[in-house]
């Protein structure tokens, strides 16, 4: 059953390169009410979250939600975006599903050429998104990030998911308000995972229906030429890397130490550093793990278009090279907020250091 929204508000900004959208809505929960908020840049998934801690009166949640509107609207925020459909809360967001995905691991370029031509492993583009697996039981689609909590499902996606005939486990990667699944964990409250990935990948084409622009399930090749053509045309438009999955392995979750049956590889570098200062000009300072402790990792622009992170928030930045000498990225730029990933993830070993030249290793 639609819960139904009591009050919505939905206001944008856009100015230069700020492309920014802001949600808040009033909805019933118990015996009150509670108040609702999603933003983000428009076309990307949105961060949502409750203004209200527990359910409060009809006039109280109206306070919220004016006093909200106003303080964005005094930011430069305009009204708009008709018939945005936010992500719904379902009241149990943070807690943990006791379900894990599985993660692959980086690879070198020169590990690609023999996955390429081999026919063990399928290719999938990797979407510039976040993980998103989505559980169907009845009427009831719960939202699991990658570390295993519940996160509320943007709407767009929970009405896709709710067409499914059959009670489902999807895994997947949110982009904007479109889930590109790869992955089918359960079926009607069986376990598929111990099956192959290609009978999984071959399940998951069957329960979704077609036409729903929501959610898609990914595409993926096996035979040899079709591997190398759709790797140069991913390359070639800049997208963000792909995945290597081996077609006969059971679902694995976690990440291995080394290897394993799910590889991916990075067109472009990225890494998840903690947000340690704050420096003039919309710039922060970053750091990372190491085995002694925290060690500083340079500085990135906050574009207009985001909020500034807080110090201690987890964010993404995509990067050329990290120096050697002084673990500094370098031409960082800053993709976003991590709220899916612990602390403890941001290392040093995610960097890919610059190679000396010829003339350095001489010396």
């Amino acid at each position: 059953m639609t819960t139904p929204t009591i009050q919505s508000t939905s206001l944008y900004f856009n100015e230069g390169s700020s492309d920014k959208e802001y949600h808040a809505a009033i909805e019933p929960k118990g015996e009150g009410y509670i108040v609702t908020f999603a933003y983000g840049r428009r076309g990307n998934t949105l961060n949502v979250g409750t203004k209200t801690q527990h359910p409060v009166s009809l006039t109280e949640a109206t306070q919220i939600h004016n006093k909200l509107v106003s303080s964005k609207l005094a930011k430069g925020y305009q009204y708009g975006i008709q018939g945005y459909q936010h992500a719904r809360q379902s009241g149990n967001e943070g807690t943990d599903s006791g379900i894990r995905c599985q993660l692959p691991n980086s690879i070198e370029e020169s590990e690609v050429r023999s996955l390429l031509t081999g026919r063990s492993h399928c290719l999938q583009e990797k979407h510039d998104g976040r993980r998103l697996m989505v559980r169907k039981q009845g009427n009831t689609i719960t939202g699991i990030n990658r570390r295993g909590l519940v996160v509320a499902v943007p709407e767009p996606i929970r009405q896709a998911v709710a067409q499914i005939p059959q009670d489902v486990l999807l895994d997947g990667e949110a982009v904007g308000d479109t889930l590109h699944a790869f992955d089918l964990l359960e079926v009607n409250g069986k376990d598929h995972r111990q099956r192959r990935y290609i009978d999984r990948f071959s399940g998951l084409i069957m329960v979704i229906p077609p036409n729903l622009p929501a959610l898609r399930w990914v595409s993926t090749v096996i035979d040899p030429n079709d591997k190398i053509e759709i790797y140069e045309e991913l390359r070639l438009t800049n997208r963000e890397g792909v995945v290597f999955k081996e077609l006969e392995a059971p679902f694995s979750p976690g990440r291995p130490n080394s290897g394993g049956t799910h590889l991916k590889f990075k067109f472009v570098e990225s890494a998840s550093f903690i947000v340690n200062g704050h420096n003039a000009k919309r710039s922060v300072s970053l750091c990372l793990y190491d085995k002694h402790g925290f060690v500083g990792a340079g500085n990135v622009t906050i574009p207009p278009n985001h909020d500034i992170p807080a110090i201690g928030d987890l964010v993404e930045i995509r990067y050329l090279y990290a120096h050697k000498q002084s673990g500094s990225i370098y031409q960082p730029v800053y993709v976003g907020p991590r709220d899916d990933i612990q602390a403890s993830e941001c290392t040093l070993d995610q960097l890919k250091f610059k190679p000396e030249s010829a003339t350095t290793a001489a010396a």
